[in-house]
């Protein structure tokens, strides 16, 4: 795949080299006519964002990313023989949920009916680690619930189907996502044996974006929340597909469930969307908290997942638009007949943002 790392290489090279001829002409343009600060604000500016969505159309839009994908999973099984954390399976009375650490921080998920003998795989990025689990458990696969459709969270769609034929594929309709077979429409309901799934439509991460309510009470625990890119721990997706106001009411669903519900998010970002929140709130108790926990858990290696929607709502900050400490922190005050919901949407804007700068340090 060396071919492929020094094509998006040169693609990207050749876009900056564009780019960049492009603003060496309007400073000589500008020079001239004595006006270099306004006519190079604009092109500098979209520099950056520009070729971050020209790189973001090439992965999830073409045969280029899925070569890249194929390189990070053949990466990921060389330096992670054995996952990048050490995952912490939770049981109940007759189902399991076992998260499967792949590529370098994905999570994906097999939730086993122990009395049916049927599992359900839930984003299967590396096929291999997801069939060796589902050896080891000696189940059926029964059924694959994809979040969205990034290489990521789909890509090992194809091989378990292959292995596994009659295996459904559930998705949105929305996102091209890989050997579709049950395409969804909100609040619709997938039942394996005993386990009882609700389909959620929570756009903003992509078009069709979609998380995954199973229901605990067949087996005596809480409800469990499938998040793909909606909501990590402590931290939500980037709004590659949507406006600040779709996330905002994607978030919203998700903040409104009950409070004892379980967050298995797609990826382990914990520390990082702490570190980030803590700069926002740095006297939050709750958030100090879980920081010191996570900072420990890290340090073992050992996974952060679940946490639950009430903790999240207590020092998650993409959660938190609504609080004074964060409206302060981002220096945001309601305009004077401002719809709440905008301006809670224009808070929300100004921490994804400013997250976003942060990642990239």
């Amino acid at each position: 795949m060396a071919w492929l790392a020094g094509l998006l290489r040169r693609i990207v090279a050749l876009l900056a080299a564009l780019l960049a001829s492009s603003c060496r002409a309007l400073a000589i343009a500008a020079s001239k006519a004595r006006a270099a600060p306004r006519l190079l604000q604009l092109p500098m500016a979209l520099a950056g964002p520009l070729l971050f969505r020209i790189g973001y159309n090439l992965y999830a839009h073409t045969r280029l990313g899925y070569l890249f994908y194929k390189r990070q999973v053949k990466k990921a099984r060389e330096r992670y023989p054995h996952g990048h954390s050490l995952p912490q399976p939770a049981v109940f009375s007759g189902m399991k949920i076992l998260p499967i650490p792949v590529l370098s921080n994905n999570y994906s998920y097999l939730v086993i009916d122990i009395d049916s003998n049927c599992a359900v795989a839930v984003d299967p990025s590396d096929p291999l680690a997801v069939q060796s689990v589902i050896e080891k458990e000696g189940v059926t696969l029964e059924a694959i619930l994809c979040t969205h459709k990034h290489w990521d969270h789909s890509g090992g769609n194809a091989a378990l189907k292959r292995r596994h034929s009659s295996c459904r594929v559930y998705g949105s309709s929305y996102d091209d996502i890989p050997e579709l077979t049950d395409p969804l429409s909100d609040k619709e309901t997938i039942t394996i044996g005993r386990l009882n799934f609700k389909a959620l439509f929570t756009p903003g991460h992509t078009v069709g974006h979609m998380v995954y309510l199973l229901d605990g009470k067949p087996f005596e625990g809480p409800a469990s929340l499938f998040s793909g890119d909606l909501l990590f721990l402590s931290g939500c997706g980037r709004i590659f597909e949507g406006t600040p106001e779709t996330m905002l009411a994607s978030l919203d669903l998700a903040a409104n469930l009950a409070e004892d519900t379980l967050l298995w998010p797609g990826h382990e970002y914990a520390l990082e969307c702490l570190m980030f929140a803590n700069l926002l709130e740095p006297e939050n108790p709750f958030l100090l908290q879980k920081l010191q926990w996570v900072n420990q858990q890290r340090t073992e290696k050992r996974s952060t997942c679940p946490s639950t929607i009430g903790e999240e709502k207590q020092y998650n900050p993409f959660l938190r638009t609504h609080c004074q400490a964060i409206q302060d922190a981002m220096g945001l005050q309601r305009q004077s007949g401002e719809d709440w919901d905008v301006f809670r949407a224009r808070v929300l804007k100004e921490v994804r943002l400013r997250k976003d700068v942060y990642k990239a340090n």
